[in-house]
């Protein structure tokens, strides 16, 4: 055996190897159509293994795990239940919630999914990242950014596909995107508490298998995504991933048994009483003191650098990869992903925060990271709402050294998947989620949110001239600030959630027919003046002046004052850099000299 883990043909015969190093025994479980064959595989240390003549690319299979059967020792071994191969690189369909998956003793072969055996992979030639600091990132949601989309096939619509359609990269393109950065593709199921409301999870923040490609979305497999990543990356635009490798699909102790669970239930953490802990508030978090777990993400990061040509990766509640329990700056993988020479040179962005204990983690990330930065978020809001005062802003405009030092690793946005879209921030001041099925009580209820004098639609022009100047003061300010900066598809023309500030489970698509083209032509002409000199935007110039409106110096105690209504700064003189002018009042935001 080659001691890889996963399935793989070479040499005339296909090779299957799997994690469980506390079971009795494990079978290699072959389908055609619905009919199982099941092959004892032979221990080899912690791993089991199987080898079978021919090439068997294409066919389907899973595992079977024998054991103790003894959830308050970590131990879940159930034979009945088919367990997805934890290195499975595509699936034959999607993950379905069902009770079953959670008793013992009761077979779950029709509703689980088979991986399918992969054929030899054509390696993608390494090359630099289409990316540069400074850039444009564009957060999309597959399935929704081209459901509706009227330029794309009908049967290629929502899928990754239809990213590499010549309309969906003219649109890319007038945006002056550096990179579009995937919401997840990795298979994901439902939470158990979705199914019995009638609703489904449509983010994706749930997956088993940690490196399949999520057949709805990615019905051509791993081909379908580098074939994509190719055709973005002919027109200059990189492509970054938002992995979830925090926690698993599978849940608390009364969630499935689906993959890692039913062969090494030690991949998640657990307190010294045995419970699972649960720092991500999703039931159970992968341990990233074992070597295990973390050389699972290194193997899946790598396959997408090697066999599909991806940029960079989003890291979903980041701290998680660093904890042991706790975190830890210095944490291995820090270390380990640097030396793996596909990684070393990736675009590497950690959202930095998780619910647990010490969880809130901005600054702390390597040097070479980016940082999702929603004090950003929260203090430009606050300023153009009026409760915050201009030093605040000046401070998140010039790459918050507060946080980052000089040498900026801020990812700025005004809004992401996970909140109120831009539009919904200035028609709402409180969240409307009674569509999730929990009472509305879901969601962060302080958004720093404001609705120019009416909660919702309206026909008022008054309350839309408002919103629409706020808009553009709002984003002028990101597309002003020095960092990486990130809009979410859609907030260049308006896109609403109606007032739902936690829509994972509600199907919001881009509704491509009410775009708003005014405010829409307004951020490419943003993104374009930006895009021409994104070296101005890496560092914020030292020295120059901060003025009041009316051109004076500013003293200490207008720096403080929350009424002070905007500041000029004059950059020093002899760089490149533009005259900053921000003005509450007007409102407005405007470069120039």
């Amino acid at each position: 055996m080659t001691g890889r883990l996963g399935a793989h043909v070479a040499d005339g015969v296909t090779r299957f190897a799997v994690r469980a190093p506390l079971a009795d025994g494990v079978a290699l479980c072959l389908f055609d159509g619905e009919v199982e064959t099941r092959h004892a595989m032979a221990r080899a240390g912690e791993v089991w293994e199987a080898e079978l003549p021919g090439d068997l690319a294409g066919a389907r299979y899973a595992y079977r795990a024998h054991g103790t059967y003894d959830p308050g020792k970590r131990l879940w071994f159930d034979p009945a239940k088919l367990l997805v191969d934890p290195y499975a690189l595509e699936l034959d369909r999607r993950f379905i919630q069902h009770p079953r998956l959670a008793a013992y003793g009761e077979d779950t072969a029709d509703i689980v999914p088979r991986a399918i055996v992969p054929g030899p992979l054509p390696q993608v030639p390494q090359q630099p990242p289409r990316f540069q600091r400074g850039g444009l990132i564009y957060e999309l949601n597959v399935a929704g950014f081209t459901a509706l989309h009227p330029d794309v096939p009908e049967a290629q619509r929502g899928t990754i596909a239809a990213l590499a359609h010549p309309a969906v990269i003219a649109h890319f393109r007038k945006l002056h995107v550096s990179a579009i950065e995937l919401m997840p593709i990795i298979a994901w199921i439902d939470e158990r508490h979705l199914p019995p409301l009638g609703l489904a999870n449509y983010w994706g923040y749930n997956p088993v298998a940690m490196m399949a490609l999520d057949p709805g979305l990615c019905p051509g497999g791993v081909a379908e995504l580098r074939e994509t990543v190719a055709a973005l990356h002919a027109a200059g635009i990189g492509v970054i991933l938002d992995l979830v490798f925090n926690h698993s699909g599978e849940s608390d102790v009364h969630g499935g048994t689906l993959s890692l669970r039913g062969l090494d239930a030690a991949a998640y953490a657990h307190a010294p009483d045995g419970s699972l802990i649960n720092d991500t508030g999703c039931g159970n978090t992968l341990d990233f003191a074992s070597p295990n777990v973390r050389r699972l993400m290194i193997d899946a990061l790598t396959h997408f650098v090697r066999h599909c040509g991806i940029d960079g990766f989003r890291f979903d509640l980041a701290p998680v990869i660093a904890r042991g329990p706790g975190f830890d700056p210095q944490a291995p993988i820090f270390a380990e992903l640097a030396a793996e020479p596909l990684l070393a040179d990736r675009i590497m962005i950690a959202e930095p925060w998780d619910i647990g204990p010490g969880g809130y983690q901005l600054g702390h990330f390597p040097p070479n990271w980016l940082e999702w930065n929603d004090r950003f978020r929260d203090d430009v809001r606050r300023f153009w709402r009026g409760d915050a005062g201009i030093n605040v802003l000046a401070t998140r405009m010039a790459g918050s050294s507060d946080l980052f030092g000089y040498d900026c690793r801020s990812v700025n946005f005004l809004a992401a998947h996970d909140g109120f879209t831009l539009a919904d921030t200035l028609a709402y001041e409180q969240r409307h989620n009674e569509a999730n099925g929990e009472d509305n009580r879901d969601g962060h209820s302080d958004n720093h949110s404001w609705n120019c004098g009416a909660e919702g639609p309206s026909g008022d022009p008054e309350v839309l001239a408002r919103r629409a100047a706020d808009a553009r003061a709002l984003l002028g300010t990101l597309f002003a600030s020095t960092g990486t900066i990130m809009l979410t598809a859609g907030d260049e023309f308006g896109r609403t959630q109606h007032g739902n500030n936690n829509a994972y489970c509600q199907d919001f698509p881009i509704d491509w027919a009410a775009r708003d083209a005014a405010l829409e032509d307004h951020v490419a002409s943003l993104s374009a003046e930006r895009a021409r000199r994104l070296d101005r935007f890496t560092r914020f110039p030292e020295g120059g002046r901060w003025l009041s409106l009316g051109g004076e110096p500013l003293d200490a105690g207008a720096w403080e004052n929350s009424a002070s209504s905007g500041f000029i700064h004059e950059p020093p003189p002899g760089g490149d850099w533009p005259v900053l002018r921000v003005d509450r009042n007007a409102p407005s935001v405007s470069t120039g000299g």
